[in-house]
């Protein structure tokens, strides 16, 4: 980039600030919204609090360490503001590509250490592919084929969590925060989304949330269509295949309204559905260009309706894909989109979900949104709402950066460490590659969220 371009670009991210620091109360807080944004946007190691400070201010490394760590733990400005202003600033430059053309439901999991972290416990982490000590977050993002932009975050805090007075204390949840499911959660998100006046788009969902009929029933309640991801094992009722009637009223009590299934009406599995079809069923498709080549794979799509608790539902799309030299098909999608969307359309809003691994994998990776190592409510969601804010950044200055150059610190002078700088606290040895793992606390003023 050559001087202009980067004067250019350094004048839209002190725009960008002060936009942001609009919305964050006192003004005394812009220098460390902005040192902290920097941080992330830097080709550091570890996005965590004292590797940016000393990134950021090298001369000054301890005060400005203090800094930081106020601001993301305990400052008391609002993640919902600062979430809408990061939005108002990058939807234009996303729209500029195109409208909105999803809603993407997902969440994601952090290894932990320990127990005191806000939200840790064991469940599944997708970073591991198992089980094991995480925290996990939920998020929307909104999303076209260019860009995608996460509008909501919020911390999924399991039930023991929940009850454990003593925890709850020490990490700063607040009090009206009770226990919700991740699918709750997500249909929270979407609710305020809606409220918000966003820009509407087909509600995208992986079988985590789509196999629950409420959700999919709740989003058809506000207007939005969707593609669900299912498990094999849904029941549906196939086309031609209906419900028999409720049962005749005797005089007596409530009339019966529970549709009825005896053995030659009954509804059967997705997966029942899928291998019962006609290789004149399937067609290959392709979705978006990949690395190497066209992304494509072979689906079939018929109309079915859901059997849930013996009641009539309308019609929707199965949508099943199984790629060539499977042994069985692999994935499923209930969509209420309009019964005359083409199978290619079809195809393309199923498999638009792959925004929001983009997101995660550019959030993790680029910005460190797993990186916080502080335990409490508030810095948590401080940070991954600073991390989504330099991540909109550099949304917002795509068309700006060379196809070669460097993506997260386009327009930025390179920093560096301090010479001879080492994390408060390390070993004389050197330290592992995992931090978290070599330090099982976080410095005294970083546990609370207050």
């Amino acid at each position: 980039m050559d001087l202009e371009g980067k004067d250019e670009s350094e004048a839209r991210f002190a725009r960008y600030i002060g936009g942001l620091a609009s919305v964050i109360g006192h003004a005394d807080r812009t220098n460390p919204l902005r040192d902290y944004c920097v941080g992330l946007m830097m080709p550091c190691e570890r996005k965590s609090v004292e590797p940016m400070a000393a990134i950021t201010a090298p001369e000054r490394t301890a005060a400005q360490h203090q800094s930081l760590l106020h601001f993301v733990g305990q400052a008391p400005w609002s993640d919902e503001k600062v979430l809408t202003k990061v939005r108002e600033l990058v939807l234009p430059e996303i729209e500029r590509h195109g409208p909105i053309e999803a809603w993407i439901i997902d969440d994601t999991g952090f290894p932990k250490k320990g127990r005191h972290s806000v939200g840790v416990a064991r469940q599944y982490c997708g970073q591991l592919g198992k089980q094991d000590n995480c925290q996990a977050a939920v998020s929307l993002s909104i999303a076209n084929r260019q860009a995608s932009l996460p509008v909501s975050y919020r911390l999924y805090l399991p039930e023991e969590w929940v009850q454990d007075a003593a925890r709850r204390d020490e990490a700063g949840v607040p009090e009206e925060i009770v226990f919700q499911t991740k699918p709750a959660i997500a249909l929270e998100q979407i609710r305020a989304a809606c409220k918000a006046g966003i820009a509407r788009g087909v509600v995208l969902l992986d079988a985590g949330y789509g196999n629950h009929t409420k959700v999919r029933q709740e989003i058809s309640a506000l207007g939005l269509p969707y593609v669900a991801g299912i498990v094999s094992s849904t029941t549906l009722w196939p086309p031609g295949i209906e419900p028999l009637p409720a049962k005749r009223w005797s005089g007596r009590g409530r009339p019966p309204t529970r549709l009825r299934r005896n053995a030659k009406r009954r509804p059967v599995s997705a997966k029942e559905i899928a291998l019962g079809l006609p290789k004149r069923a399937w067609r290959t498709i392709g979705w978006r260009e990949g690395t190497a080549e066209r992304l494509s794979s072979r689906f079939a799509r018929l109309r079915v309706r859901a059997a849930h608790r013996g009641k009539r539902h309308d019609e929707e799309w199965l949508l099943i894909e199984w790629p060539k030299g499977a042994g069985e098909p692999t994935k499923y999608w209930l969509s209420t989109l309009p019964e005359d969307v083409t199978f290619e359309r079809l195809v393309d809003r199923a498999k638009l979900r792959w925004r929001i691994e983009r997101d995660y994998q550019e959030l993790k990776q680029e910005f460190g949104l797993g990186h916080y190592e502080g335990r409490g409510w508030r810095g948590f969601h401080h940070h991954a709402t600073l991390c989504i804010a330099a991540y909109g950044f550099l949304i917002s200055e795509r068309g700006t950066i060379p196809p070669s150059g460097p993506s997260a610190a386009a327009g930025f002078p390179t920093l560096e460490l301090p010479l001879g700088y080492r994390p408060r606290g390390a070993a004389d040895q050197v330290r592992t590659s995992r931090p978290e793992l070599d330090r099982n606390s976080a410095p005294a003023n970083d546990r609370r969220s207050r």
